[in-house]
Parts: C-alpha cells; sequence; structure tokens
C-alpha cells in the first residue's frame, strides 16, 4: 500500500529531458523507464533510429550522443539530458545534399535491404570524425557493432573508405575557397 497521492507519484516516476536532436532543441517529458529508442522513434518521429534486438547486440538503433556511437535501445532516456543526439535523419544537409557517408554508401552499395544502414552510417559518422583515415582493420573493428544479414561487409568495407575520400575531398574544396 502507497501513502503517496497518485500526484506525487507520477512524479517520481517521470523526467524532464532537454537535449539537442539533429541540431534543434527538444524538451520532453517522460516516464524514467523510456529508452532513447522509444523517445526519439515514437515522441520525436525519427524512424531511422531501428528496433531490432533491443539488447545493444545489433546496433541497428546506433545514434550518437556527443559524437560516441550508442545503442538507444538500452540507453534511458534521462541518460541524454543536456547531450547533442545525433540521428540518420541528420545527416544530410538542410538542402537535401546527403553527407559523404550516405553517398558513399549509395555509389557503393553499402546496403542491401537497408535495414541496418543507418546504424551503419552512424557508425562511420564517429569514425570518420575520430580518424579521417582509417584503414581497413580500423573500419572493420569499428563496424563489428553492427550486424548486417544481407551484404557480406564487403561493400559495406568499400562505402566506409568511399566515404572517408569524399569528406576529405570536401575538407580540401572549403579549405581552398
Amino acid at each position: 500500500m502507497s501513502l503517496e497521492s497518485p500526484e506525487s507519484s507520477q512524479e517520481t516516476f517521470t523526467h524532464k529531458v532537454e537535449f539537442e536532436l539533429n541540431g534543434s532543441p527538444e524538451r520532453r517529458s517522460v516516464p524514467t523507464s523510456t529508452t532513447v529508442l522509444d523517445l526519439l522513434r515514437n515522441s520525436c518521429g525519427k524512424q531511422g533510429v531501428r528496433a531490432s534486438c533491443e539488447r545493444s547486440v545489433c546496433g541497428a538503433c546506433t545514434v550518437l550522443v556527443d559524437d560516441l556511437p550508442v545503442a538507444a535501445c538500452s540507453t534511458f532516456a534521462f541518460d541524454i539530458d543536456g547531450a547533442r543526439v545525433e540521428t540518420v535523419e541528420g545527416l544530410a544537409a538542410q538542402d537535401g545534399t546527403l553527407s559523404a557517408q550516405q553517398q558513399a554508401f549509395r555509389e557503393c552499395g553499402g546496403f542491401q535491404c537497408g535495414f541496418c544502414t543507418s546504424g551503419m552510417l552512424m557508425v562511420t559518422t564517429a569514425l570518420l570524425r575520430q580518424n579521417p583515415q582509417p584503414n581497413r582493420e580500423e573500419i572493420r573493428d569499428w563496424i563489428s557493432s553492427n550486424t548486417c544479414r544481407c551484404t557480406g561487409y564487403e561493400m559495406i568495407l568499400e562505402s566506409v573508405e568511399r566515404a572517408a575520400e569524399l569528406a576529405r575531398a570536401k575538407q580540401q574544396d572549403q579549405a581552398s575557397e
């Protein structure tokens, strides 16, 4: 038997979360048991964050939190309070121009069914921010956190290598302007 009123009980089980989502401020009040996956998909409409294993194993739900890849399915929403969160929907420019990662996956066929692609793109983004010139072994290590059931990974590896080339070319173009 609880001595708390329903109102105070409700406050105990909700949490206010403020965070930046793909460059825009967000403010939500969510039950404390809400995962980042549920928050992003159900409250923020970010359907690119995939629900699959829901055990931090497959990588389909990968988002970036303060530039680090995170399994959204096993991270509580209150853990992103005050953080910068990026989803696959935030990779393309405002005008729809694809990011280097998206362009490379398109060019190299780094996807088949597409289910793992958003997670792969987010891991690739994090990798290239930390190391703009990764070797094949480093790429393998990074993408090993994401499961793809279709491609056999060769086209994904080629896509990440191509994304690095495109990103470097873009940086060189910007530097010469």
